[in-house]
Parts: C-alpha cells; structure tokens; sequence
C-alpha cells in the first residue's frame, strides 16, 4: 500500500509552491515526521515531513519546479522501490555520466540504499569536479568556482530586506546541511539560516548589523577537506555517518518542544492562580502539556529566538562516538542566552533532553544552585510578610524575573532589529489616530467559580490549562459582531468594517511584544479558543510564527494582569481603531445587590477592562457601549467549558 505526499497550505494566501531540494531519493527509507524534502514558497522555507513511514517510491516533482498546493509531490510505499523508480535513478546517473566520471556512478547502478544515501550525500556538498554524482546539475545552477553562495531568503510576502544580527560560524569552520549558520531579523521574524550544503566556510560577504535585500549573498561554502587523504577518508565513512545525520532533524523538534513546555511551566510557577493568562506581559497563555507541540515541519533553522551567544568556530560533530558531548552542541540560542545571562557554564551542565541536550530547565536549576547560598539569608525574612498577607493575589511574586539581565546595569547595547520596529510603530501609531481609553470594573466572580469547577477535565480533555483569557476572548468576539466600529479601520477617507473577528494576542517574548493572531475567534468556543490561543503563543515565544500569522487581525487583546497591573492604557495596534486590556483579577469587598434589591457587602474577584480606541472611528458611547456588553456577558457567567 502506498501513501502520496502533497504540497501543503503554507500560508494563508500561499496557492504554490516550489521544490528547492530532495532530502532523500528513490529507494531510501524514511520515518513518520522525518524531512523528506524542502519547498520554498512567497512567504516562507521550510521543509516536508514524511506521513508515513515507508521506503520512497517515486519522485513525482523534480527540484525547482513549482506546484500547486494540494498537488502530488512524492510516492511512499511499504514495500521496495518499483523497477520504474531504479531505471529512473539510472538515467540520472547516465546523466551525470556525461558530464564527469564519476566513481558513485556505478556504485548507485549497483542499487543498494546505503550506496544510494552516500551519493545523495556527496551531490549535496560541492566538491570537486571528479566527485560530484548526479544531482551536480541543481548544485551547478547555485554554485560557482568559489563553491555555494548562501543568499537572503525570502521571509515574508511583503518582506524585502533582512539584517544579518550574528553569524553562528566563523570563516574555516565547518558545516553540516541544515546546520544554522547565521541569524537574520526582519521587520516581521527573526530566525536562523540554515546551511544549504556541507562543506567549509569560505567566505563571510555580509557583516553583522548589515542589511541586505532579499536575494543577496551572504556567504561562500566550499567543499571541506584540507588534502586528498583527508578527503578520501570521510567519503569512505559516509555511509555511518549517513544514519546519526538522519536522525538529527527528528531529535530537534522534539527537543524545541520540551524546551517550550519548559518555558510555560516556569512562567506558570511565576503567577498567581487567578492571574489572566499570557499577553504583551505574558503570563501563562500558552501553558500546556510537552505532548502538545507546535508544529515542527520547519526544524531547528526555524525554531530559533533572538539570543546573543558566543560565535563559536566549533565545528559540527562528525560522528556519534559520544552522544551527550554531541548534543551539547546544539544548544539553542534560548539556552545559551539564558546561561550567559546567569553566568553558566554549559560545559559543567548535565543535559537531560534527547541524546542528552541541555534544555532551559537544566540551565535554571544550575543558576538556582549556583545562587542558593546568596538566597537562604534571606529567606527567614521574606517568610513574615507572606504570613501576613497571604490573600494579595494581585501583588507580583517576589522575585519576578525581568526581561533584561541584572548584569546589563551600567552597560549600552545596539537596539535590535524588532526592538526598531516595535519603537517606530508605537511612535508611528500615536501620530496616526487619536487615542484614549475608557476603563470598566467587571466581577469575574461566576467565571472563577466555573473555571475553578471545570480546569482539571478541561486540561485532561483538550491537552492545554483553562485561563480566564478564553472566556474573555469569547465575549470580546460576540461583543466586536454587535459593534461592528469596535472591529474596523480606516483606510484613506473610508472605514471599513471587518466581516470576522481576527484577534490579536500579544504575547511576551525574549526578543519583545509580538501579535500572533487567531483568525475567526467568533466561530470559535471556549475550548476552541483556549487551544487557538496556547498553539500561536507557544509557537511565538519558539521562534516556529510566521508572517502570516502575525498579520490580518482585525482587535487585540493585551493582557497585564497577569504580572499583577489593575490597568494600562494600551497603544492602538495599527490599523486597527481598538485594543483591550485586561487586568489582574483581584478579590476585594465590594457591594452587591440581591434578587430583592438589598445591599450587601461581599468578597468579590473583581478586574478592570481598559480600551484604547480610535476618537476618528469610535466615540467615547460607542466604547462604553462596547464594554459594557462585554462586561454583562462576563458577569453573566454562562459558559461552557
């Protein structure tokens, strides 16, 4: 039985796609979730996983054709390759035979797999002329007599520039396909920029804090070896090296997800119970299980964060002799930042992700270790006031982390590239529109108690926590379809008024405030909401967003609460003409009326609702008017979750 691979949806108005590179051949072997080929489209490069696991069949789509998406791109079956697929292969090597003699040549009529791996091998790394197999002539089209140029991809529809912020590697390092050997920051992402060939490299032609446009050459590989018995050598070890640099892509992803879940966890810690979930300030929006994982399809080049860490001419492991030393090597940019922020040495730390990678929580409990001699003083003395007020659910926990490292006082940085953009766009949104914020006082009482009631079989069942930001974000979507000029913007003289509600959620991240968006959040339910929400802000703080998701949103919620604000007065996110702040939910006296009319006083869990709107679009009754349906369908309390 076999199983065809089709172009994907990459993108929201992404309708093609075009094949830039084969990772395996006919007759290789491939895994559930195990790259199988690169495809580059207008919006973003990324690879293919494999379905299913099988032996790859046929090839339906050459490199650098362009296909439609949803059109056949590969055969898998489970069994061996038809005798189709092995004439195919040998005509490609007669090809390859009329340009150079080639010793693989009649290895690959031979047909065994592991030949066949080897030569996919030595055509995807550029070398000499009498080496090179039979995809020389996809490697001759990019390359020249230097070696292959790395250029500037194409990061986004609208995206035509990029800035190099560090190069990974240093010229005569050497490097492995797929291995990251810069970063790049847009006006949209910052990610890493694999290598597309392995070999050595040559030549750096773009600085760090240069920008460049889309297409330009950042950089010359060329084929590695230093004399012609070094050469021979790793050609002759190929076919074991072949089975850990398989494995390699399958490992990363895993390890970006725990890395992820590790991250929640800990900013979950960090916060109160009734604290809102993640925003601009993030709390715990995106808390939920490691099994729970962004999609990984981009692999390690697209999970990256923006982290200064050493620029290490360390060459890339070439073989699996010890696994742990290997894999401390490919510590994340996240990682090495936050052990550099605290003074950690990653050589003395015992990794205990796959293979042995160091994860962000290996690196915490060594900086805990390190400081709990400086803490305990200390400790005794903090304990008294806790006693004291134990129900201050909206004062931040002692301790809390800040964005920027102690060890910066006294210190002056360059702004990076997204630190840029945010700056201008805020300034440029002030200048805009006309902004104020009118603020509301809703008693979250019945949504406490529902969510108190319901967030352990809500977790068990849908794979991600309950916070108070769903229910918000429901009522928020209902309120934006009875006042449609909530959910507008201007455009030259003409406002148009939004037909869906795309919401906007800012979410805190290492590199600074993002807006991926949920698109369609009024079809959605609680529990629609609450997985929507927790994949994009996942996703956002790994570095695995795209442009498209950061793009089309029609409000935004920004949530402050959850590091302990009763209010803010948001920015306007442009174009848009509103933007809601929630606050932190705070239990407090307050005077309720009965069924009778009678007044009493009762313990309520009460939080403010800021919104920041446009004085050109709303006015001031229609904003009022606005919150003051979102604050009755909250108060109201029926909510399934």
């Amino acid at each position: 039985m076999s199983e065809r691979v089709t172009m994907p949806a990459l993108g929201e108005s992404v309708t093609e796609g075009t094949v830039t590179r084969w990772l395996k051949s006919v007759g290789d072997s491939v895994e559930v979730d195990e790259p199988l080929l690169e495809v580059s489209t207008d919006k973003v490069d990324t690879e293919i996983p494999s379905p299913v696991a099988g032996t790859l069949q046929e090839i339906l789509v050459e490199e650098d054709e362009t296909v439609e998406v949803g059109a056949d791109l590969a055969v898998i079956g489970d069994g061996d390759a038809p005798a189709s697929s092995d004439s195919d292969e040998g005509g490609a090597d007669d090809s390859a035979d009329e340009q150079a003699e080639s010793p693989a040549a009649s290895e690959d009529a031979a047909g065994t797999q592991e030949q066949q791996a080897e030569a996919e091998e030595e055509a995807t790394a550029p070398s000499t002329a009498e080496d090179e197999p039979a995809k020389k002539p996809q490697a001759e089209t990019a390359s020249t007599d230097e070696g292959q140029k790395v250029q500037m991809p194409a990061l986004g529809e609208s995206v035509t520039e990029g800035t190099v912020t560090r190069w990974l590697k240093a010229e005569g390092d050497e490097v492995e396909v797929d291995e990251p050997l810069l970063e790049v920051s847009t006006d949209k992402v910052d990610t890493e920029i694999p290598s597309p060939v392995a070999g050595t490299l040559t030549s750096i032609l773009v600085q760090e804090d240069e920008t460049v446009e889309v297409g330009a050459d950042l950089a010359v590989i060329g084929g590695s070896g230093g004399g012609s018995a070094s050469a021979e050598e790793p050609q002759q070890e190929a076919p074991k090296e072949e089975a850990p640099k398989q494995e390699a892509p399958k490992e990363q992803p895993a390890q970006e997800t725990q890395e992820s879940a590790s991250s929640e966890d800990t900013d979950d810690s960090a916060q109160k119970d009734e604290s809102l979930p993640e925003d601009g300030e993030g709390g715990d929006v995106a808390d939920q299980p490691a099994g729970q994982s962004a999609p990984s399809t981009g692999g390690e080049s697209a999970a990256t964060q923006q982290a200064p860490a050493s620029g290490s001419s360390t060459s890339a492991p070439a073989s699996g002799d010890s696994a742990p030393q290997d894999a401390s090597k490919y510590v994340t940019p996240l990682v090495r930042k936050l052990a550099a922020d605290n003074g950690i040495d990653l050589a003395d730390v015992q990794g205990s992700g796959v293979g042995g990678r160091i994860r962000k929580e290996d690196v915490l409990e060594a900086a805990r270790a390190k400081n709990a001699p400086a803490e305990q003083p200390s400790a005794p003395a903090a304990q008294a006031p806790a006693a004291q007020a134990p129900a201050s659910s909206s004062t931040p926990p002692r301790g809390m982390e800040s964005s920027v490292s102690p060890s910066k006082r006294g210190t002056r940085e360059k702004m990076t590239r997204l630190r840029k953009v945010i700056a201008q766009r805020m300034v440029e949104s002030l200048q805009v529109s006309a902004q104020l914020t009118t603020v509301v006082e809703v008693d979250m009482t019945k949504i406490a108690r529902v969510r108190a009631r319901t967030k352990a079989d809500f977790e068990r069942r849908e794979g991600t926590k309950l916070s108070f930001l769903p229910f918000i974000a429901l009522a928020t979507a209902e309120a934006l379809k009875q006042h449609p000029v909530v959910n507008s913007s201007v455009e030259g003289e003409e406002i148009v008024y939004h037909g869906s509600e795309n919401l906007s959620i800012a979410v805190d991240t290492e590199r600074g405030l993002l807006t991926p968006v949920v698109k369609n959040a009024g079809d959605l339910n609680v529990a629609g909401l609450a997985r929507a929400i927790a994949d994009v802000a996942e996703r956002t703080r790994a570095n695995k967003i795209t442009p498209d998701d950061l793009s089309g949103g029609t409000f935004t919620i920004t949530n402050t609460g959850s590091r302990g604000a009763l209010f803010d007065t948001p920015i306007l996110n442009q174009p848009q003409v509103a933007m809601l702040g929630t606050g932190a939910i705070v239990k407090r006296p307050v005077v309720v009326t009965d069924a009778d009319g009678g007044e009493t006083i009762a313990v309520r869990s009460m939080m403010y609702l800021a919104l920041s709107y446009d004085h050109r679009v709303v006015d001031g009754a229609d904003a009022a008017r606005f919150l003051g349906t979102v604050k009755a369908r909250l108060e109201e309390g029926s909510f399934e979750a």
